[in-house]
C-alpha cells in the first residue's frame, strides 16, 4: 500500500470484501468495516486494497493499545509485579534434548515448559536489574554503560523468542526503558 497512514474514516476497496471504511487504527492493523462482509482486521503493510478516499490521521489521539503499553512499562519500571507470560501453544508438552558429542555419555531431556520458565525468570531478573540501575545514584555515564550490557544480553536472548506466545513478551535487542 502506498500510504500506510490512513486515518479513521478513510474509504478503501478490497478485491474480496468490497468497499469499506477504516474504523480503528493500531500500530499493526487497520480495522475496517465492509458493507457486504462486516468487520475485518488487515495488516497496515498489506497491499491488498486500494484507497478510495483518505482521511488524515489524528496525530494527537492515543489508542487503547498505546495506553496499555504505557501502563505496562510504568508497572514494570516501578514495581516488582511479575506478569504471567504464556508459552506458544506449539511447544506445550514438548521436550528439549541435549545430545552430547561423545558416545559414552547419555543425553539429557528437559521439558520445554521448565526451560521456558527459566528463560522468563532470566528476563524478569534482567528487568529488575535494569530498574535498579535506572534508580541508582550512579552517574549517567555509568548507567549508560550498564544499560549497554543489558541491551547486549537482551540481544543474545532473542534466540528464545520462538518460545513466547505473544510478541510483546519477547526479548528485544535494543534499549528498553
Amino acid at each position: 500500500m502506498e500510504n500506510k497512514n490512513l486515518g479513521i474514516g478513510s474509504r478503501v476497496k478490497h478485491p474480496d470484501f468490497g468497499i469499506g471504511v477504516v474504523i480503528q487504527v493500531s500500530s499493526e492493523y487497520f480495522e475496517i468495516v465492509f458493507a457486504e462482509h462486516g468487520w475485518r482486521r488487515i495488516r497496515r503493510e498489506s497491499d491488498e486494497f486500494e484507497i478510495i478516499d483518505i482521511m488524515e490521521p489524528d496525530l494527537d489521539l492515543v489508542s487503547l493499545e498505546q495506553v496499555e503499553s504505557m501502563f505496562i512499562k510504568v508497572l514494570r519500571r516501578f514495581s516488582d509485579i511479575q506478569e504471567t507470560v504464556e508459552m506458544a501453544d506449539k511447544w506445550s508438552g514438548g521436550k528439549i534434548i541435549l545430545e552430547p558429542g561423545r558416545n559414552d555419555l547419555t543425553s539429557k531431556e528437559i521439558p520445554v515448559e521448565a526451560f521456558f520458565h527459566k528463560i522468563v525468570m532470566v528476563r524478569d531478573r534482567l528487568r529488575v536489574m535494569e530498574q535498579r540501575i535506572n534508580s541508582s545514584n550512579l552517574s549517567d555515564e555509568e548507567k549508560l554503560n550498564l544499560q549497554q550490557y543489558i541491551t547486549r544480553i537482551y540481544g543474545s536472548l532473542t534466540t528464545f523468542n520462538v518460545l513466547f506466545k505473544y510478541k510483546g513478551d519477547q526479548f528485544i535487542g535494543e534499549k528498553i526503558s
